[in-house]
């Protein structure tokens, strides 16, 4: 069975462009898509994202809508705990190959350390 995690120096999931997620006020509250806005770059990335180390520089301190866990993904979208892995890796498959394509790199890695095949 596939499982779930983040792979190191992917950084997809910090390309935070509006435009590509035009549902943003359905799932964060008014007061977590100020922060969103807020962590938006002039490219669309995250302020916080170092993209030559391809790393989070607040990794630790990192709002609750930029972490993958089961209290959060029920309260944005309703996902429940048993459903958050393959809706994780759903998500995540998705997002990296929106930005780095569905052939890159990122996306091979991903999909071996979760277990599954493209």
């Amino acid at each position: 069975m596939a499982t779930w995690q983040c792979v190191n120096t992917c950084g997809a999931c910090c390309n935070l462009t509006p435009k590509d997620r035009p549902d943003l006020a359905d799932y964060l509250t008014p007061e977590q898509l100020d922060i969103y806005m807020g962590m938006v770059g002039p490219d669309g990335w995250c302020i916080n994202y170092d993209a030559e180390q391809r790393l989070c520089k607040i990794y630790e301190q990192r709002p609750t809508f930029c972490r993958v866990q089961a209290d959060t993904f029920e309260q944005m979208f309703g996902i429940e705990q048993a459903e958050l892995n393959d809706f994780a890796i759903d998500c995540c498959q998705e997002q990296i190959s929106g930005v780095y394509g569905s052939k890159s790199e990122e996306l091979e890695r991903f999909t071996t350390a979760v277990g599954i095949e493209i």
